[in-house]
C-alpha cells in the first residue's frame, strides 16, 4: 500500500510538472512571436503550422504511430470533424499571432481568462450539459467584465472573445472526434499543411517572403516554431493523464497570467483602471468557478440545458 501510495504521489507530481512547463510555455510564447516583427502574421502561421506537421511526423515515425494516422483518415466523420477543427485553429493561431505582433497582448490574455468560462456555456448550449448555480454565476460575472470594457473603449473586445470562441469550439470538436491528442494534431497541420506551402510559396516568388532571403537566424527561428507549437500540447497530454482535472484546471491559469504580466511590464502595454475593473470581475469569476470544481462552494440547485 505504502509503495502503491508512492507511485501515485510520483505521477502527481509529474504530472503538476508537465503541466506547469505546458502552461508556462504557453504563457512565455508572446517573447517568442515577438521576434517576428518584421515578417506578416500571416506567414509566421504558415511556418508554424507546417513545421509543427514536420515536427510531428518525425514523432510518429519515432513512435511507430503512423497507422493510427492512416486509420483514422479512413472515416470520412473523423476527416471532416479534423478539417473543421485543423480551420478553427489556425484562425486561433493567426489571431493570436497578429495580436501579439501588434501589441495587443492584454486583450489576447482576456481570451484566454474567458476561455474556461465559455467552455461551460457551449457545454450548456451545445451538448445540453448541467450548469451549476455557481457555473451560471462566473458566467455572468465574466460578460459583466467584458462589457465594462466594451463601455469604456466603445468597442467589443474582439481578438479575446474570438480568441476564447475559437478555442472552446475547439475544444468541443476535439471531445466529439476520439483520436489521441497527437495523432489529431497531426492529422489536423497535415490537412492544412498543402495551403502554408501555397502561402510560402506565393511569398518566396513575390519576393516578400522571409524565410531563405533573409537572416538565417529567422528561418531558424521559424522551423523552431514548429517545435515550441507542438511540445506544450505534448506536454500538456502527459499532465492530462497523471492529474485530476480539478488541478489541471487551476494550472491553466498559469498561461495568460503570464502573457498579462509581459504585456504590462515587458512590453508596457496600457493597463488602465477600467482594466483592472474588467479584469477583476473575470478573476472573481474564475476564483469561484475554480472552488465550484472542487466542491469547495455550497451545493445549490443546478440549471440544465436539457429542455
Amino acid at each position: 500500500m505504502i509503495v502503491r501510495n508512492h507511485i501515485t504521489t510520483n505521477e502527481n507530481l509529474i504530472g503538476v510538472f508537465y503541466g506547469i512547463a505546458a502552461f508556462g510555455l504557453w504563457g512565455l510564447l508572446p517573447v517568442y512571436w515577438k521576434l517576428f516583427q518584421q515578417v506578416s502574421a500571416l506567414e509566421v502561421l504558415a511556418h508554424r503550422i507546417f513545421w509543427s506537421f514536420v515536427f510531428l511526423s518525425l514523432l510518429l515515425l519515432l513512435k511507430g504511430q503512423w497507422s493510427q494516422v492512416r486509420q483514422s483518415m479512413s472515416s470520412a466523420s473523423t476527416r471532416r470533424y479534423l478539417l473543421l477543427s485543423a480551420a478553427i485553429i489556425s484562425a486561433n493561431w493567426f489571431i493570436y499571432i497578429w495580436a501579439i505582433m501588434s501589441a495587443h497582448i492584454i486583450e489576447a490574455s482576456l481570451g484566454y481568462y474567458i476561455t474556461p468560462l465559455f467552455n461551460v456555456l457551449l457545454g450548456f448550449v451545445v451538448l445540453r450539459e448541467r450548469m451549476t448555480f455557481w457555473q451560471y454565476v462566473a458566467v455572468f460575472l465574466a460578460f459583466i467584465g467584458v462589457l465594462l470594457l466594451t463601455f469604456r473603449y466603445g468597442q467589443i473586445p474582439w481578438i479575446g472573445l474570438s480568441l476564447a470562441v475559437s478555442f472552446s469550439t475547439y475544444g468541443l470538436l476535439k471531445k466529439l472526434v476520439r483520436v489521441d491528442s497527437l495523432t489529431g494534431l497531426s492529422i489536423e497541420t497535415l490537412l492544412v499543411s498543402p495551403f502554408c506551402l501555397g502561402i510560402m510559396g506565393f511569398k518566396h516568388v513575390q519576393g516578400s517572403g522571409v524565410f531563405g532571403n533573409g537572416a538565417l537566424s529567422v528561418s531558424l527561428l521559424l522551423i523552431f516554431g514548429g517545435v515550441v507549437t507542438a511540445l506544450p500540447l505534448l506536454w500538456f497530454a502527459q499532465s492530462a493523464k497523471r492529474i485530476p482535472l480539478s488541478q489541471l484546471g487551476f494550472l491553466q491559469y498559469l498561461s495568460p497570467t503570464i502573457s498579462l504580466l509581459l504585456g504590462v511590464f515587458l512590453y508596457h502595454e496600457p493597463f488602465t483602471s477600467a482594466h483592472l475593473l474588467s479584469f477583476g470581475c473575470i478573476w472573481f469569476a474564475l476564483a469561484i468557478y475554480t472552488l465550484s470544481q472542487m466542491n469547495l462552494l455550497p451545493i445549490l440547485p443546478a440549471m440544465t440545458g436539457r429542455s
